[in-house]
Protein backbone atom coordinates (compact mmCIF):
# COMPACT_ATOMS: atom_id res chain seq x y z
CA UNK A 1 0.00 0.00 0.00
CA UNK A 2 1.04 3.27 -0.07
CA UNK A 3 0.75 5.62 2.39
CA UNK A 4 0.86 9.25 1.96
CA UNK A 5 0.18 11.78 5.34
CA UNK A 6 -1.38 15.03 4.48
CA UNK A 7 -1.63 17.67 7.45
CA UNK A 8 -4.50 20.25 7.19
CA UNK A 9 -3.03 23.39 8.51
CA UNK A 10 -5.47 26.35 8.89
CA UNK A 11 -4.39 29.75 10.01
CA UNK A 12 -6.94 31.39 11.31
CA UNK A 13 -8.27 28.77 14.09
CA UNK A 14 -11.43 30.43 15.92
CA UNK A 15 -10.27 29.95 19.45
CA UNK A 16 -6.35 30.60 18.96
CA UNK A 17 -5.88 32.58 15.59
CA UNK A 18 -2.52 32.10 14.52
CA UNK A 19 -1.64 29.68 16.66
CA UNK A 20 0.63 27.09 14.13
CA UNK A 21 2.89 29.57 13.72
CA UNK A 22 3.03 30.36 17.40
CA UNK A 23 6.99 29.38 18.74
CA UNK A 24 7.20 26.28 20.45
CA UNK A 25 10.82 26.31 21.55
CA UNK A 26 12.49 27.95 18.88
CA UNK A 27 9.98 26.35 15.66
CA UNK A 28 6.76 26.67 14.87
CA UNK A 29 4.00 24.36 16.04
CA UNK A 30 3.47 23.40 12.22
CA UNK A 31 6.68 22.94 11.65
CA UNK A 32 7.22 20.55 14.94
CA UNK A 33 4.22 18.55 13.75
CA UNK A 34 5.55 18.18 10.11
CA UNK A 35 9.00 17.31 11.43
CA UNK A 36 7.15 14.75 13.57
CA UNK A 37 5.55 12.74 11.29
CA UNK A 38 8.33 12.92 8.75
CA UNK A 39 10.29 11.33 11.57
CA UNK A 40 8.02 8.61 12.24
CA UNK A 41 9.38 7.25 8.98
CA UNK A 42 5.91 5.54 7.76
CA UNK A 43 4.85 7.54 4.61
CA UNK A 44 5.81 7.84 1.09
CA UNK A 45 5.31 11.43 1.23
CA UNK A 46 4.25 13.97 3.88
CA UNK A 47 2.67 17.34 3.04
CA UNK A 48 1.03 20.12 4.63
CA UNK A 49 -2.15 20.94 3.58
CA UNK A 50 -2.69 24.88 4.09
CA UNK A 51 -4.94 28.38 3.33
CA UNK A 52 -2.32 30.73 4.41
CA UNK A 53 1.07 31.62 2.78
CA UNK A 54 2.47 32.32 5.63
CA UNK A 55 2.42 28.38 6.72
CA UNK A 56 3.11 27.87 3.09
CA UNK A 57 6.29 29.45 3.16
CA UNK A 58 7.11 28.47 6.84
CA UNK A 59 6.99 24.39 5.51
CA UNK A 60 8.61 25.06 2.41
CA UNK A 61 11.63 27.59 3.69
CA UNK A 62 12.48 24.72 6.14
CA UNK A 63 13.04 22.09 3.35
CA UNK A 64 9.67 20.81 3.70
CA UNK A 65 6.84 20.39 1.18
CA UNK A 66 3.35 21.98 1.38
CA UNK A 67 0.17 22.18 -0.97
CA UNK A 68 -2.30 25.25 -1.21
CA UNK A 69 -5.67 25.07 -0.81
CA UNK A 70 -7.38 26.73 -3.41
CA UNK A 71 -11.20 26.32 -2.42
CA UNK A 72 -12.40 27.63 1.01
CA UNK A 73 -13.01 24.64 3.50
CA UNK A 74 -14.93 24.33 7.18
CA UNK A 75 -13.13 20.87 8.23
CA UNK A 76 -9.69 19.41 7.70
CA UNK A 77 -10.84 16.61 5.84
CA UNK A 78 -12.12 18.60 3.52
CA UNK A 79 -8.97 20.78 3.00
CA UNK A 80 -6.96 17.27 2.69
CA UNK A 81 -9.68 15.89 0.33
CA UNK A 82 -8.93 18.31 -2.41
CA UNK A 83 -4.87 17.82 -2.40
CA UNK A 84 -5.71 13.91 -2.19
CA UNK A 85 -7.66 13.95 -5.41
CA UNK A 86 -4.29 14.51 -7.39
CA UNK A 87 -1.79 12.51 -4.73
CA UNK A 88 -1.13 8.40 -5.09
CA UNK A 89 -2.35 6.83 -2.45
CA UNK A 90 -3.95 3.81 -1.12
CA UNK A 91 -4.38 5.04 2.45
CA UNK A 92 -4.52 9.13 3.37
CA UNK A 93 -3.32 9.49 6.98
CA UNK A 94 -4.49 12.78 8.16
CA UNK A 95 -2.59 14.34 11.31
CA UNK A 96 -3.93 17.79 12.73
CA UNK A 97 -1.05 20.50 12.61
CA UNK A 98 -1.79 21.54 16.19
CA UNK A 99 -0.61 18.24 17.64
CA UNK A 100 3.69 18.65 17.54
CA UNK A 101 3.86 15.87 19.39
CA UNK A 102 3.10 12.91 17.44
CA UNK A 103 4.34 9.36 18.23
CA UNK A 104 5.31 6.66 15.45
CA UNK A 105 3.77 3.87 18.06
CA UNK A 106 -0.18 4.99 17.80
CA UNK A 107 0.25 5.56 13.93
CA UNK A 108 1.51 2.26 13.92
CA UNK A 109 -1.47 1.16 15.30
CA UNK A 110 -3.80 3.20 12.98
CA UNK A 111 -2.49 1.46 9.98
CA UNK A 112 -2.46 -2.26 11.47
CA UNK A 113 -6.28 -1.93 10.95
CA UNK A 114 -5.95 -2.02 7.34
CA UNK A 115 -4.25 -5.35 7.43
CA UNK A 116 -6.81 -6.59 10.13
CA UNK A 117 -9.15 -9.41 9.46
CA UNK A 118 -11.88 -7.14 8.93
CA UNK A 119 -10.16 -4.72 6.65
CA UNK A 120 -12.25 -4.75 3.75
CA UNK A 121 -15.03 -3.75 5.66
CA UNK A 122 -13.01 -0.50 7.31
CA UNK A 123 -13.64 3.08 5.12
CA UNK A 124 -11.12 4.66 8.09
CA UNK A 125 -9.56 4.36 11.12
CA UNK A 126 -9.35 7.14 14.08
CA UNK A 127 -7.47 7.23 17.69
CA UNK A 128 -9.03 7.01 20.66
CA UNK A 129 -7.92 7.19 24.72
CA UNK A 130 -9.57 6.85 28.06
CA UNK A 131 -10.55 9.59 29.92
CA UNK A 132 -10.88 9.60 33.70
CA UNK A 133 -11.07 13.49 34.53
CA UNK A 134 -15.11 14.15 34.84
CA UNK A 135 -13.89 18.14 33.85
CA UNK A 136 -12.33 16.81 30.78
CA UNK A 137 -15.68 14.65 30.12
CA UNK A 138 -18.03 17.06 30.45
CA UNK A 139 -16.02 19.67 28.60
CA UNK A 140 -17.71 20.02 25.14
CA UNK A 141 -13.78 21.27 23.88
CA UNK A 142 -13.06 17.28 24.09
CA UNK A 143 -15.14 14.74 22.05
CA UNK A 144 -16.60 11.85 23.25
CA UNK A 145 -16.85 8.65 20.78
CA UNK A 146 -18.80 5.69 21.76
CA UNK A 147 -18.10 2.02 20.26
CA UNK A 148 -19.22 -0.92 19.38
CA UNK A 149 -17.62 -4.31 21.05
CA UNK A 150 -15.26 -4.53 17.87
CA UNK A 151 -14.63 -1.13 18.52
CA UNK A 152 -16.52 0.50 15.57
CA UNK A 153 -17.71 4.03 16.17
CA UNK A 154 -21.64 4.31 16.86
CA UNK A 155 -21.21 7.94 17.40
CA UNK A 156 -19.39 11.26 18.26
CA UNK A 157 -20.18 13.80 20.89
CA UNK A 158 -19.26 16.88 22.38
CA UNK A 159 -21.70 15.96 24.91
CA UNK A 160 -20.71 13.47 27.76
CA UNK A 161 -21.61 10.28 26.18
CA UNK A 162 -23.36 7.87 27.56
CA UNK A 163 -25.42 9.68 30.22
CA UNK A 164 -24.46 8.08 33.22
CA UNK A 165 -28.02 7.15 34.31
CA UNK A 166 -26.79 4.39 35.85
CA UNK A 167 -24.24 5.27 38.27
CA UNK A 168 -22.95 1.98 38.94
CA UNK A 169 -22.76 0.79 35.23
CA UNK A 170 -18.79 0.27 34.86
CA UNK A 171 -18.78 2.41 31.81
CA UNK A 172 -15.61 3.64 29.97
CA UNK A 173 -15.45 7.39 28.64
CA UNK A 174 -13.09 7.66 25.59
CA UNK A 175 -12.03 10.75 24.25
CA UNK A 176 -10.94 11.41 19.93
CA UNK A 177 -8.34 12.12 18.89
CA UNK A 178 -7.87 13.60 15.80
CA UNK A 179 -5.62 11.61 13.90
CA UNK A 180 -7.03 9.57 11.03
CA UNK A 181 -6.38 6.91 8.72
CA UNK A 182 -8.70 6.85 5.15
CA UNK A 183 -8.75 4.73 2.02
CA UNK A 184 -8.59 7.77 -0.87
CA UNK A 185 -12.22 6.94 -2.00
CA UNK A 186 -13.82 7.19 0.98
CA UNK A 187 -12.06 10.75 1.71
CA UNK A 188 -13.27 11.09 -1.64
CA UNK A 189 -16.70 10.08 -0.81
CA UNK A 190 -16.84 12.88 2.19
CA UNK A 191 -15.31 15.55 0.12
CA UNK A 192 -18.56 15.03 -2.64
CA UNK A 193 -21.07 14.87 0.13
CA UNK A 194 -22.72 18.09 1.61
CA UNK A 195 -22.16 18.81 5.21
CA UNK A 196 -24.77 16.67 7.10
CA UNK A 197 -27.12 17.13 10.34
CA UNK A 198 -25.38 15.99 12.54
CA UNK A 199 -22.49 17.21 11.49
CA UNK A 200 -23.42 20.66 11.17
CA UNK A 201 -25.19 20.17 14.78
CA UNK A 202 -22.11 18.75 16.69
CA UNK A 203 -19.69 20.01 14.36
CA UNK A 204 -17.87 17.04 14.13
CA UNK A 205 -16.75 16.08 10.57
CA UNK A 206 -16.67 12.25 11.67
CA UNK A 207 -20.48 12.21 12.07
CA UNK A 208 -20.39 12.73 7.85
CA UNK A 209 -19.01 9.33 7.41
CA UNK A 210 -21.34 7.65 9.98
CA UNK A 211 -24.13 9.43 8.49
CA UNK A 212 -23.62 8.07 5.01
CA UNK A 213 -22.63 4.64 6.27
CA UNK A 214 -19.02 4.85 6.52
CA UNK A 215 -16.89 2.23 8.72
CA UNK A 216 -14.83 3.62 11.68
CA UNK A 217 -12.70 1.67 12.89
CA UNK A 218 -11.35 3.61 16.43
CA UNK A 219 -8.12 2.65 18.19
CA UNK A 220 -7.34 2.81 21.49
CA UNK A 221 -3.69 4.36 22.41
CA UNK A 222 -2.09 5.88 25.39
CA UNK A 223 -1.22 8.54 23.34
CA UNK A 224 -0.87 11.67 25.18
CA UNK A 225 0.53 14.18 23.22
CA UNK A 226 -0.76 18.18 23.98
CA UNK A 227 -3.46 19.70 21.63
CA UNK A 228 -2.78 23.37 21.02
CA UNK A 229 -6.17 24.68 21.40
CA UNK A 230 -5.22 28.12 23.42
CA UNK A 231 -2.04 29.76 24.77
CA UNK A 232 -2.58 28.04 27.65
CA UNK A 233 -2.14 24.58 25.82
CA UNK A 234 0.64 26.30 24.25
CA UNK A 235 2.45 27.17 27.67
CA UNK A 236 1.95 23.63 28.73
CA UNK A 237 3.73 22.28 25.62
CA UNK A 238 6.72 24.51 26.21
CA UNK A 239 7.39 22.95 29.60
CA UNK A 240 6.60 19.41 28.21
CA UNK A 241 9.36 20.23 25.60
CA UNK A 242 11.85 21.39 28.44
CA UNK A 243 11.45 18.04 29.92
CA UNK A 244 11.96 15.99 27.23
Amino acid sequence: MRIVALIPARYDATRFPGKLMAKLGAKSVVLRTYESVVKAALFSEVYVVTDSDIIFNEIVDNGGQAIKSIKEHECGSDRIAEAAEGIDADIIVNVQGDEPFTKKAPLIKLLEVFDGPDAKNIDLASLMQVMTKVNQIEDPNYVKVVVDEDNNALFFSRSPIPYPRNKDAQNKYFEHIGVYAFRKQALLDFYNTPMTILEDTEKIECLRYLETGKRIKMVVTEYMGIEIDTPEDLEHAKTFIEED
